[in-house]
């Protein structure tokens, strides 16, 4: 056999997964969340493709960072007005919106271009248990 199997868009089948964040380190969650979102776990795997899953996040409210990191990381936001930059710490942006942790942590994790962009539209992450996606019948996933 000497070509290359490429699947087709109407070939490749997406599936649902739900991940439990609850007491889990942010980064190693955010590796294998990409793992997934990116297809890299299904054998058919081409880079410049969309062949990942969805994922949905649940309990982002209770993840945790190691060390010093829950004072000493920081967020950064603008506004694009003229002295509109906001700094927050860890402890302030899980106290104020949780989600936005887990999202930024996987969103730095996927490639800088379109297929990223569109990539990141298949993470739904939700500060508490309950989330909209039953009708999709997720898998549950332990990590």
């Amino acid at each position: 056999m000497k070509d290359t199997f490429i699947p087709s868009n109407t070939s490749i089948k997406s599936q649902w997964f739900i991940i439990d964040a609850k007491d889990k380190c942010l980064g190693r969650l955010a590796t294998e969340v990409v793992k997934i979102l990116r297809g890299k776990t299904k054998i058919f795997y081409n880079p410049a493709q969309d062949t990942g899953d969805y994922v949905i996040i649940i309990n982002a409210k209770e993840i945790k960072v190691t060390g010093n990191k829950a004072t000493q990381k920081t967020y950064m936001r603008h506004s694009g007005r003229p002295g509109g930059k906001t700094i927050e710490t860890f402890e302030q942006l899980q106290a104020r919106i949780p989600e936005r942790i887990v999202e930024k942590a996987v969103k730095g994790m996927l490639p800088k271009n379109r297929l990223g962009r569109k990539l990141f539209t298949k993470l739904k992450v939700y500060q508490g248990e309950s989330h909209p996606h039953i009708a999709q019948e997720p898998q549950i996933i332990k990590l």
